[in-house]
């Protein structure tokens, strides 16, 4: 092995542990900051998320728009939900354990133990109940026809709940297999009546990255464009009231204008001053 040769592999070995180093603060800031994978640890949001799916999540597009309905996110529930019914994982007690554990966590292929993951239904001011005679869940009084992303047999399990008001600032969330989803329907007397603060959300989960065989995007379903359609129904309905009224307030000025304006007199000439 010439002298050259030797130098270049050991200048890699000495160059090793800085780009280690290098790669785990840029995976640290993309988690921190842009895009972060979570491990699936329980059976709530099947079929549309499996035990062992790893997705991807933005937790950058909610600087630049709201969270809508249908879209399935990820929240830190200890500000609104009782503790007790987040996945306990046991931290090693090993430093070198803790330390892989900890990078799995940033990679999704562990559980962090205190994030939700869940399905928006209901948005600040919305009003959700169920059930309708069909046993559907009703946001704003329009029954949402879920079937095509639940968990099969979920309508007909779904217990009557509401009519729940969502307050300004939080959501009311939902799991897609409804029967052993423990979601905002259970949390009811805890803080938010069951909602959550849209500050706990961390972002949208948008894509399943792993297994491979599992790969897709997570859209939101066009059942809840229905929601959209119908508030922008009312407000056209509403608009030519609205601009009725306004058109009314010049004329009905001008009314009384005219009113008040002095009539041509009737008398004889001989009579005027």
């Amino acid at each position: 092995m010439s002298a050259k040769k030797e130098e270049n592999q050991g200048s890699f070995w000495k160059e090793l542990p800085i780009l280690i180093v290098i790669a785990l603060v840029l995976a640290f800031i993309i988690k921190t900051w842009v895009v972060q994978a979570f491990y699936i640890p329980s059976k709530s949001m099947e079929d549309t998320l499996l035990i062992g799916d790893r997705v991807l999540v933005n937790k950058m597009v909610y600087e630049f728009r709201d969270v809508e309905r249908g879209d399935v996110i990820v929240f830190n529930g200890g500000d609104s939900w009782d503790e007790e019914t987040t996945v306990v994982v046991q931290e090693p007690t090993n430093p070198v354990s803790r330390l892989f554990t900890w990078v799995g966590q940033q990679f999704g292929v562990a559980p962090t133990g205190k994030d939700y993951i869940k399905r928006v239904i209901g948005l600040p001011g919305d009003t959700v109940e169920c059930c309708d005679e069909q046993n559907r869940v009703l946001v704003n009084g329009v029954p949402l026809e879920e079937e095509g992303y639940l968990y099969p047999g979920s309508v007909e399990t779904h217990q009557e709940f509401g009519p729940v008001t969502v307050p300004e600032g939080r959501l009311w969330v939902m799991g897609d297999h409804r029967a052993v989803s423990y979601d905002s329907r259970m949390h009811q007397a805890d803080t938010g009546g069951g909602s959550v603060s849209e500050e706990s959300v961390v972002g949208r989960a948008f894509v399943i990255v792993w297994p491979l065989d599992r790969f897709t995007t997570l859209p939101a379903p066009d059942v809840f464009d229905m929601l959209d359609d119908e508030s922008a129904g009312q407000a056209a309905a509403a608009a030519p009231l609205a601009l009725g009224a306004v058109a009314a307030v010049p004329v009905h000025l001008a009314g009384r204008r005219l009113l008040r304006r002095p009539r041509p007199s009737t008398e004889p000439d001989h009579y005027r001053e």
